[in-house]
Order: structure tokens, then sequence, then C-alpha cells
């Protein structure tokens, strides 16, 4: 038996970075970047065009569609990947949809339902959803629309209301994208409309790309990030990979990104990253930050901040604000940075959220 290559934490973060489009800043919009196959999140509003301006020169370019996609969270995507990400992103079980729904709204009769709770909420949604339309009140249809399991009581307004979780996880599989520059939530059609799914498909190829953005990995690290369990995902673990030792754990990465792996050598240059950047994505947080007290300020129970990026490694963490027309950026380093270089990003930063000015304090 063939014992699976060795790699450290360096050879991943650098093979990470360049997979993740961080390498170099692409001349154009991001419509060819490889982070769009998962899709970039838009957490919170407007993150994802900052995400995208940390790796192309004009972030909002380019043909690109909001929509609740993976765990429900709004990502822009590439249009024509809606069809088949819809089907991808449809639980896989039972057992599965209840997992990715399980709140403490929901009676536990909700559970029972499985993946008629989804079928039930993508199909209201197409019902509803015909126009541009605000989320409470396509919430409030909804609910009147689908079995009474699925909702639960607001004390606050004095009526019944489908679990916001299902509403989002089942947002894509109805048809609905969120208009991206709306002051509120507001849902309207896809055009043209993805079918329903009738069952899951293609999701052995999405988390193919899920390793290839950001494996190795293990099982356990896909399921997190899809919102399941490990034992869903197993049936559809896909069979061309390759296993590799990460400081002596097993994870896995498409077998032909194996040589780029071993290969891998850290990456130049500065970026300030948003919280929810792709490349952030990765369940595996030991990996991307081993320290537990830095780590802590990376992932907090509310209020992420952005972080800084030095050749490939995460080495600080920044915030900002507007103030008139000017961009106030605070950055906390772990390691000594080029302010030079921190400057050119955060002006990135203020252009993308189109302001006219920068001040960085380091």
């Amino acid at each position: 038996m063939t014992k699976s290559p060795a790699v450290c934490r360096a050879q991943v973060l650098a093979y990470r970075t360049v997979a993740n489009d961080l390498h170099e800043r692409h001349d154009g919009d991001p419509t060819g970047l490889a982070v769009l196959a998962l899709g970039v999140p838009n957490v919170p509003a407007g993150s994802a065009r900052q995400a995208l301006a940390a790796r192309c020169t004009d972030p909002r370019g380019g043909d690109l569609t909001l929509a609740w996609s993976t765990r429900g969270a709004p990502h822009l995507h590439r249009p024509a990947d809606l069809p088949d990400l819809a089907g991808a992103l449809w639980p896989l079980s039972d057992a599965d949809a209840a997992a990715r729904y399980a709140t403490g709204q929901l009676p536990k009769a909700a559970a029972e339902l499985g993946l008629a709770a989804f079928s039930a909420t993508a199909a209201a949604l197409r019902e509803v959803v015909r126009r541009p339309t605000a989320k409470g009140e396509v919430s409030r249809a909804v609910s009147d629309l689908v079995p009474p399991e699925l909702t639960y009581d607001c004390k606050p307004c004095g009526a019944r209301h489908i679990s916001g979780g299902l509403l989002q996880l089942a947002g894509l599989g109805g048809g609905v994208r969120l208009e991206e520059d709306a002051a509120k939530t507001v849902l309207a059609p896809i055009a043209p409309r993805p079918k329903q799914p009738a069952k899951a498909s293609g999701t052995a190829e999405f988390i193919k790309v899920y390793l290839r953005l950001l494996g190795p990995a293990t099982p356990g690290d896909v399921a997190k990030y899809l919102g399941t369990t490990v034992s869903a995902v197993k049936p559809v673990w896909p069979e061309d990979l390759a296993a590799v030792s990460v400081d002596g754990k097993t994870a896995w990465l498409p077998a032909e990104d194996l040589d780029g792996l071993l290969a891998a050598a850290p990456v130049e240059g500065v970026r300030l990253l948003p919280p929810s950047d792709p490349f952030l994505q990765a369940r595996d947080r030991s990996v991307l930050v081993p320290d537990k007290a830095q780590a802590k300020e990376v992932w907090r129970m509310l209020g992420n901040p952005g972080v800084l990026l030095v050749d490939g490694d995460i080495a600080g963490t920044w915030r900002a604000r507007a103030v008139h027309q000017r961009l106030e950026v605070s950055v906390t380093p772990w390691t000594s940075v080029s302010a030079a270089s921190v400057q050119r990003e955060a002006e990135t930063v203020a252009a993308v959220r189109g302001l006219g000015s920068v001040e960085v304090r380091l």
C-alpha cells in the first residue's frame, strides 16, 4: 500500500492562495475567477465585491447574480452556474434535509418532513415570487402555503412564520435571486428560471470543487461547509481523489491537483480580505490560524473582522468605517508588514466602496 505524501501547513496555504486567485490580481472583470465555482459570500452586504477586488481590477464588471445558495447564505454566482448548483445543493436524503434546516424555532415534527420541507418551500417561493418582492412579504405569503410544521409562532407580530433558515436554504431550488443593491432584502425570479430539483444531482462534483479550492480537506470539513453531517456526505464522496497527510491528519484533494500541492511555494503579496472571503470558507480553521488566541480574533460570535493576508498566510485583522467620503482602516498585524502595501490595498477597498480617500491606522 502506497503511503500518502506528507505536506505541511505552509504548502497547504500556498496551494490555496493560488487556487483562490490570490497570487495575482487579474486584469479585468471577475467572471473567469476560480472562486466563483463555489460562489463568493456576501456577508456582510457588500463584502463579495470587496473579495473580488482583492482578485481582479474590475470587481463590479461582468454578469453576476446574488442568490441564497450554500447554507442559505447570499453568494455571488455566474448565472450559467445556477441550474447545476441548485441540484448540487439539494439535500441528498430526508436525514440530510433535516440536518440542514435543524433549528430551535421549529417543532420536532418539522424534521420528519425531510426533503418534503425543501420541496414545499421551493414550490411556494415559485408561486409567490413572480416579480421583485420584499423578503417580509415573501415570508408572509410562503408561510401560508407550506405545511404548518414548518412555521412557528412569532410573538412580536402575533403571526406564524416559516423558518428564515429554511426559506433561504430553499431559495435556489425555488428559482429566486436577490437584488444586490437594494437597501433591504428583495427577492426576484431568476431569469430564465431553473427547474425545481426533483432530487440531488452533481453533489460529488461540487464537493470536488470544494476540495480543489479549499483542500486538502476531510469529509467532516465538507459536511460543515454544507451544513450537514458526515454520514450524509460519505455516499457521494468523490472517488478520483488523492490522499495526503497534513501535519499527521489524512485529507483529500482531486488527484489532478496533487502535483500542484506538492510543488506549492509561498506567494508574495498583501491583501485585505473581508470577513467571509472565499479563502476563509475552509472549515479546517486550525490550519488557517493555528494560534487559538489569534483564531478567536478572526472568528467571533458576532461581527468578524477582515483579515490581513501576507504572503498567503493570515497575519492580522482589520476593520474599516466610512467617515463622510473617507474610509478609515484600522489594521492589527501579527507580524511586520509593509505599510505601503497595506495602504495600496486599503485604497482598493475604498474604491470598491465608492469612497474617495482612505486613512490607514497600522
